[in-house]
């Protein structure tokens, strides 16, 4: 949980179990200083708890909901569909499709209510995409997401040079036993 005082994305899921795969989005957003609250809300067991959730994240500081779920994953849509807010939906792999079901249901919204889809389990990068989303207003936000670019950058740099590095010394290694 994050002090409410930076509260920017709320993080849906419809069941405790979906927590571990989640808590990734509450990663990415620490990493970039985005408050966050978890809430558990089902669109099946209870849609008035996420009819509220929804209709009222705006007016509690929300700028954009993260919502995961399995199975039917009617979740993100529902939420999508009562709010103006950006809505990023997470598929959960349950058994026994392993998230296929899920990616496509949440995936095959109707014309008007979009949810913007990220892969099964893909939760580190909804938590992303909820950054570069507030980051189109918040030059802050902007930084830090650029800043975390070049990192990424930087290690495909590292990870290629020790691996010509490696490759350096095999090929020495087998002119010497060549010899």
């Amino acid at each position: 949980m994050s002090d409410d005082s930076k509260l920017k994305v709320g993080i849906v899921m419809g069941s405790d179990s979906d927590l571990p795969i989640m808590r990734k989005c509450a990663e990415a957003l620490e990493h970039f200083g985005v408050g966050y609250e978890f809430v558990i809300s089902s669109a099946h067991r209870h849609p008035e708890k996420t009819a509220r959730y929804a209709r009222g994240a705006a007016d509690a500081g929300l700028k954009v909901i993260v919502a995961g779920a399995g199975g039917a994953a009617h979740l993100p849509g529902v939420i999508a569909s009562m709010t103006m807010l950006p809505v990023i939906g997470v598929p959960i792999a349950i058994e026994p499709l392993q998230g296929v079901d899920s990616l496509y249901s949440i995936v095959q919204m109707p014309q008007g209510i979009p949810v913007a889809t990220v892969a099964v389990n893909g939760a580190y990068n909804a938590g992303l995409l909820a950054v570069q989303i507030m980051a189109l207003e918040d030059d802050n936000l902007r930084n830090k997401l650029n800043s975390y670019r070049q990192s990424l950058a930087a290690k495909v740099e590292e990870k290629d040079c020790r691996l010509r590095e490696d490759e350096a010394q095999c090929r020495r290694s087998d002119e010497g036993d060549q010899k």
